[in-house]
């Protein structure tokens, strides 16, 4: 029996410009696609500050993992694009503070660019909680 790769998908971050899905999900896996610090209504951020790059950038990560029925706490592991080395330190401060005492995997990948000009890219792998048993 084949089981489909459910497409997720929302309004509150801006539509891919590219042939790809905000998000997918098979069985109680979900999958976010990469996440520029682009807003919903496609606008760019990219001029902007880096720490409001990255608030951005996890907000619409937030976004789609709450389409799929997650949190912050159920994912298992982030990958971060990151152009500039010195900016580490300030990224760390900013996912600390929003991520809190929920700490999944994590791989920084410092990369010489990113598209339209951004600073940061963040995409994560996370799981659907199981559902609350029944009440008696």
């Amino acid at each position: 029996m084949s089981e489909s790769i459910e497409r997720i998908a929302t309004t509150s971050v801006a539509t891919p410009a590219g042939h790809y899905s905000q998000g997918t999900a098979w069985r109680d896996m979900v999958f976010v696609s990469g996440q520029l610090g682009q807003r919903q209504d496609g606008s760019h951020t990219a001029d902007l500050s880096f720490e409001e790059q990255v608030r951005q950038s996890i907000a619409n990560l937030q976004a789609i993992l709450a389409e799929a029925g997650c949190g912050l706490d159920d994912v298992l592991k982030v990958t971060v694009y990151l152009v500039g080395v010195e900016n580490w330190p300030e990224f760390n401060r900013i996912y600390t503070e929003i991520f809190g005492a929920s700490r999944p995997a994590r791989s920084v990948v410092p990369v010489p660019g990113l598209h339209h000009g951004y600073l940061i890219e963040i995409e994560a792998i996370g799981r659907r909680p199981p559902p609350a048993p029944p009440m008696p």
